[in-house]
């Protein structure tokens, strides 16, 4: 579609624009285009006027994503700075914007000496995200700590959804298709703040142990079973990654992806892999699973665009 046939803007819109430097596997294809609204208001009137035959899709770091090869058609959605500030507003709840990370929002709420939010310090993407997909971490998830949240639909409508709107199960709501979200509130407890950097800490510190953070990577590729399985069933209890390991999956390569030495629940770029060899490598690795323990592995990364 041609620039004129689109909706005037405040905020940037490009054509084309390379997504594989705005995820964290720094692979895949380009957007059909690439919108960076001014503010709210900016993206109500935007995506108001798009034609609604154009799929909209929203991207926050890219941290849980493959961007497949050919790209993503229609319109990706990034919300910038406007949307990255983080205020406390009520007692014990912090007012978050959509481009807000969960490093941000677990110092803001540490300042505050509100407690509950810390698990928010080890998910690497931005507030959108983690409400979207129900982010969670040690024990803890954002449909436990999460007030409400503000979302522009697909028609430019803004509505605020309060968690069982969301209908959340484990790493999924119920969001609509093409909706964004743009601010959340989140509720905590009181905390002192030396407590509160100490148990972010302890959460850094272990992060760095157990998972592959300085290679390119997408954070953890499949969800925990939980009970029974399209397959069969996980009686032991067995993690992703120990089912990954016991199929014998550890080091697996593809062209250049590999799963993780270091945590088997993880799948690297070596440095010169396409987002088909990652995404061909896991549904190895979930043949592999499926034939070993009889559990049908579910993505947890989100795979996105044309092949």
């Amino acid at each position: 579609m041609r620039a004129a046939a689109l909706p005037r803007v405040a905020g940037r819109l490009t054509a084309g624009a390379a997504l594989a430097p705005l995820v964290w596997f720094k692979t895949g294809g380009a957007a059909d285009w690439l919108f960076e609204p001014a503010d709210v208001d900016d993206l109500r009137g935007f995506l108001r006027d798009l034609d609604p035959r154009l799929p909209v899709m929203a991207l926050g770091l890219g941290s849980n994503l493959i961007i497949r090869d050919g790209g993503v058609p229609g319109v990706v959605v990034r919300l910038g700075k406007a949307f990255a500030k983080v205020r406390a507003s009520a007692p014990l709840t912090l007012a978050c914007g959509g481009g807000a990370s969960g490093i941000l929002v677990s110092s803001k709420a540490r300042d505050a000496g509100i407690a509950g939010l810390e698990f928010l310090r080890s998910i690497p993407g931005t507030v959108g995200g983690f409400v979207r997909m129900n982010g969670g971490a040690y024990g803890a998830e954002v449909a436990d700590r999460l007030v409400d949240c503000d979302v522009v639909m697909r028609d430019g409508a803004l509505l605020t959804l309060g968690v069982a709107d969301l209908r959340y199960r484990y790493r999924h709501s119920e969001l609509p298709e093409g909706a964004v979200v743009v601010a959340a509130r989140f509720r905590g407890c009181a905390g002192e703040p030396g407590a509160i950097q100490a148990e972010m800490d302890r959460i850094a510190a272990a992060r760095e142990a157990a998972q592959p953070l300085r290679s390119r990577t997408g954070g953890s590729t499949f969800k925990n079973p939980v009970g029974k399985n399209p397959v069969g069933k996980n009686p032991a209890g067995a993690r992703a990654w120990e089912l990954v390991d016991r199929a014998g999956c550890r080091g697996l390569a593809l062209g250049g992806a590999q799963v993780s030495e270091k945590h088997t629940n993880f799948l690297i770029n070596t440095g010169h892999a396409t987002s088909a060899d990652i995404e061909a490598l896991g549904e190895e690795v979930r043949r592999r699973v499926a034939l070993d323990s009889g559990v049908d592995l579910e993505w947890e990364i989100e795979r996105v665009g044309r092949p």
